[in-house]
């Protein structure tokens, strides 16, 4: 195998929460402020999402099927995006319609159920999963984990989903002398494959780029490429994954940020290097053997761990009263505490509470300090949590609970069964009917294709039904008196 750069972007929008009194449990049950929402996400797609999807698509358009890029959406982003920037979704499936996207898997709220309970996050993987599958026409293969967040149980459980591959960092302390330009896989589960981060190549560009003071700016594209080329010989993977808002908001547009990606695939195919998917890479590439991760690790900071979210005693306290609740949330069928359960679990809630010295000059939104994060999100989960017990009080028997569970358990695993049979049929039947346009098709564009047929059809079948009456008028006898 060649050198080849797998690219990966990351969209996630913050939900805002607003001021919340402890006078105000049990009275007001709307926990956001929509005004800062709506701002946000607004000035993020004008300075990044729009621009940055655009050089993208433009990238594609100039390179044919050589140049490759995957991306994934939380769930709770993608809500802020349909409702106030439907135009990054348009653009999204526009990129889709290349070929040269492919969208990986995320827990849907961004947040930390790996770290607490199995089956909800299960759930909300498969649920983000789907929605990718309405969206893009794509059935995600691989999955990345919020903030990269990985260990050997929490890659089995991704493989006992279905998925074939899992980014990861390529944290120094668990890689030691190994090198993260390889494919591992799972200690636990061998045919989950492992894709790590070369955070060094990847905060060039998303951290370093535009900072006068780093020693080798300006950053040019063919000085990048050649850092690349020169890798040893046989470290032929290169992960090159950051958010997409460090196109425009860590590095403004007027560093040429932009233009130096839209540079980097003429430069790496000058060098023989190509770009790769990460489905690709896991379904391709081989693995040079096992990666063990006991712990915990991330992509956030430099110990790389879970610490800027569970380091302090305030952190698991809110952690650890959150998911008190998560099974009895799992059955509940109320559509506003499913949705608030949602972006009450976003990781950004417990970031705010930090206390870690790196943390200082951090943008916590309307909190004066960690303390007062502590206090505004606890004041919201005691009203969040008693609105779960009013539906389902805390002396509901232990086994009333656990049998309801394992009914939506099975019922659930019946479901993804019936899927799996289902897109393995269509599979075949591709084969002994291809279409021309093998594209997938959104829902979006499903319907649309339904009702410019349907009047067709109306009037094609019209005088079918004349000729019918005319026929049997025809050769009715009359009735004699």
């Amino acid at each position: 195998m060649a050198k080849t750069i797998c690219l990966y972007f990351e969209i996630h929008q913050i939900i805002h929460l607003k001021r919340y009194r402890f006078f105000d449990i049990g009275r007001d049950h709307y926990y956001y402020d929509d005004y800062e929402n709506e701002r946000s996400i607004t000035d993020i797609a004008e300075r990044s999402y729009v621009p940055a999807l655009q050089a993208l698509i433009d990238m594609a358009n100039a390179n044919g099927k050589y140049f490759k890029v995957a991306l994934s959406l939380s769930g709770v982003g993608l809500e802020q995006l349909e409702m106030h920037a439907p135009q990054v979704i348009d653009l999204l499936q526009e990129l889709n319609k290349t070929g040269c996207v492919e969208f990986l898997c995320e827990p849907y709220s961004h947040g930390l159920s790996s770290l607490a309970n199995e089956e909800s996050f299960r759930e909300e993987c498969l649920r983000m999963k789907a929605k990718i599958k309405e969206l893009f026409g794509q059935s995600p293969k691989v999955f990345r984990n919020s903030s990269l967040i990985y260990s050997d149980e929490i890659g089995a459980q991704v493989a006992a989903m279905g998925f074939k591959g899992m980014l990861t960092e390529g944290a120094k302390h668990i890689l030691g002398w190994k090198s993260p330009h390889f494919i591992y896989n799972c200690a636990l589960n061998p045919n989950l494959k492992l894709l790590l981060r070369d955070y060094k190549l990847s905060d060039d560009i998303s951290l370093r780029f535009n900072n006068p003071d780093w020693n080798e700016y300006p950053l040019f594209a063919d000085t990048y490429m050649d850092w690349i080329a020169q890798l040893p010989e046989g470290e032929n993977v290169i992960n090159i994954f950051m958010e997409l808002c460090a196109l425009g908001i860590f590095q403004p547009l007027s560093s040429n940020i932009l233009e130096f990606l839209k540079a980097l695939p003429k430069c790496a195919k000058e060098r023989g290097i190509s770009f790769s998917t990460p489905g690709e890479l896991c379904s391709k590439g081989k693995s040079v053997g096992n990666l063990d991760v006991p712990y915990n690790i991330s992509w956030v900071d430099e110990e790389r761990d879970t610490s800027c979210w569970l380091g302090n005693i305030m952190q698991r306290e809110a952690f650890d009263k959150l998911y008190s609740v998560a099974d009895r949330v799992r059955i509940c069928t109320d559509r506003r505490i499913k949705q608030d359960w949602d972006y009450l679990q976003a990781s950004n809630n417990f970031r705010f509470m930090t206390t870690k010295h790196n943390s200082v000059g951090m943008n916590r939104g309307i909190y004066d300090g960690p303390y007062d994060a502590f206090t505004n999100y606890m004041n919201i989960l005691g009203d969040f949590i008693n609105r779960v017990n009013t539906l389902y009080p805390l002396d509901m028997d232990n086994e009333e609970l656990n049998s309801l569970l394992t009914t939506i358990k099975n019922q659930g695993e019946e479901i993804e069964a019936k899927d799996r049979k289902i897109e393995k049929l269509q599979t075949e039947l591709e084969k002994y009917h291809p279409t021309q346009d093998k594209a997938p098709k959104t829902k979006m564009e499903t319907t649309k294709a339904k009702a410019a047929t349907a009047p067709k059809a109306k009037a094609a079948t019209a005088p079918k039904a004349k000729a019918a009456t005319a026929q049997k008028a025809k050769v009715t006898p009359k009735k004699t008196k």
